[in-house]
């Protein structure tokens, strides 16, 4: 049917309902009927019935079907969702179409979002069992890094669609993250397998109109019974995929929605964060809620029985997201995924991102071992996860890897006066203190004095030792210290790029 707009839409009866069932880009060709959930397939003039579509989860995500927005300063309308789910949950990606009819995709991405337009295939795309976690390679000819490569498979869907994957099949998605923030996406539900990339993006950059009423949601639709001391259990945040009781500690999995079946894991010995659970606090100009906490245990490949411990405060801001703030005793810091992947050297003694050079710090293993409050990706007890830290000055980069995804994050380190300030724990200052890195113009006199005369007499033990005797003195010089290791800790145990 003919309108004033440049595009062409086409509405017919569903072949299942008889409802409309309209499609708005001439390169979809399914669409999911939003009222007896019949999928068709578009075939020139005509729709056919080839299934049913299981029914959407309902995740509270502010995001609706005919919500608009600007990206690049072109406008977009949300036209489809697509519902996936992986080893580690779930995620959701909005497909939206552009002012020339083309097609567009919002998606979830470590708490946050990348909008990405399909690209060209110059090649023909090689299996994806070619492509390994912490790789390289090139595409299009641009360099990105492996970030993950995950077997999923769709577990709904609704409005119109692009394509459609088979219900429940499951097939490969890999993920590349190119040194400027760019994202690659290879979709092998399809074939040939489909590309798209693009960059992150906050919500409130996109100026989005037509968002779900808050006010109208059903906050009860968000409680239920603790599946193990029955006690009432309610979910906040739209994004989240785990949530603890507070009443007994277990950790329960949302991924499939609070109105599936709930796997709980009892979680004995309670941890007390410092800064309890929905604080809300200024940090860097913005105000934060601490949602989540959990503790963290590493320990280096090479010593397997030293162990070391820090702890991370997941915080949400509802146009910013998430962002992690570490506690660890050399000090605290805030930290983020990035969107893009450092490179890092040959001989893994560096990494370089956005222009400044971080020297390989420690390498370790880490394992979460408690968790409170709701995460937006599947947190679990036991979650292992090879990290190595890269620093500049105060600045840090964190690599954390498993055997299906490679998460970076980037940081800096802060006072602990600060984040007392930030969360209005001045009476807790004592115990938030650690060590805080001072520069030299805070140390008085009196204080590099003491300093110049402990180097001078490491100096001379020092040369003691190189001139030492074994048949006549103890030349044996065996002590050695190391960092608590996890200085900034990971920003998250394998919290997904999706």
């Amino acid at each position: 049917m003919a309108t004033d707009s440049p595009q062409r839409a086409y509405r017919a009866p569903c072949p299942g309902c008889g409802a409309p069932v309209e499609f708005r880009s001439a390169q979809s060709t399914h669409a999911v009927c939003g009222f007896c959930q019949s999928t068709v397939v578009r075939s020139g003039e005509k729709l056919a019935r080839v299934g049913k579509m299981a029914e959407l989860f309902d995740d509270h995500s502010p995001l609706q079907l005919m919500a608009s927005g600007t990206w690049n300063k072109k406008p977009f309308t949300l036209i489809g969702r697509l519902q996936y789910k992986y080893g580690e949950g779930t995620w959701t990606e909005w497909v939206a179409i552009l002012p020339d009819g083309s097609n567009a995709y919002l998606s979830e991405d470590n708490g946050a979002y990348v909008f990405t337009v399909p690209q060209a295939i110059q090649r023909a795309m090689p299996d994806a069992s070619v492509f390994k976690v912490g790789g390289t390679t090139t595409l299009n000819g641009k360099s990105f890094s492996v970030a993950s490569n995950a077997t999923v498979s769709l577990l709904s869907a609704q409005g119109e669609l692009p394509h459609l994957p088979a219900l429940g099949t499951p097939f490969s998605m890999v993920e590349l993250r190119s040194a400027d923030g760019e994202v690659l996406s290879i979709d092998y539900g399809t074939q040939p397998p489909q590309l798209a990339m693009g960059r992150s993006v906050q919500l409130e950059d996109l100026k989005l109109s037509g968002l779900k009423d808050e006010s109208a949601k059903d906050e009860k639709g968000r409680q239920f019974a603790c599946p193990n001391c029955g006690a009432q259990v309610e979910v906040t945040l739209a994004q989240s995929k785990s949530v603890t009781c507070r009443s007994c500690s277990s950790l329960m999995d949302l991924s499939q929605g609070v109105g599936a079946e709930l796997k709980a894991a009892i979680q004995d010995e309670p941890v007390q964060p410092l800064i309890p659970l929905g604080t809300i606090g200024a940090l860097q100009g913005t105000q934060w809620q601490v949602v989540g906490f959990q503790h963290r245990m590493g320990h280096e490949p090479s010593d397997p029985d030293e162990h070391f411990g820090w702890d991370e405060y997941l915080l949400f801001n509802q146009k910013r997201g998430f962002i992690f703030l570490v506690d660890s005793t050399e000090g605290w810091s805030v930290v983020k995924p990035t969107t893009g992947a450092p490179v890092m050297a040959s001989n893994g003694q560096s990494a370089t991102y956005l222009g400044t050079k971080y020297q390989l710090k420690e390498t370790y293993n880490a394992e979460t071992n408690y968790v409170a409050g709701e995460f937006y990706w599947q947190v679990t007890r036991g979650q292992k996860t090879s990290n190595r830290d890269f620093v500049a000055g105060d600045n840090m980069l964190s690599l954390e890897q498993t055997p299906t995804e490679v998460t970076w994050s980037s940081g800096a380190k802060i006072a602990s006066d600060e984040v007392a300030k930030a969360f209005k724990l001045e009476g807790k200052k004592d115990l938030l203190k650690r060590s805080d890195a001072k520069t030299i113009s805070g140390i008085g006199c009196g204080t590099i004095i003491v300093i110049f005369l402990i180097i001078l007499l490491f100096l001379f033990v020092i040369g003691r030792c190189s001139s030492c005797d074994p048949k006549v003195e103890n030349c044996s010089s065996s002590s050695s210290s190391r960092s608590s290791g996890g200085s900034f800790g990971g920003s998250s145990s394998g919290g997904g790029h999706k």
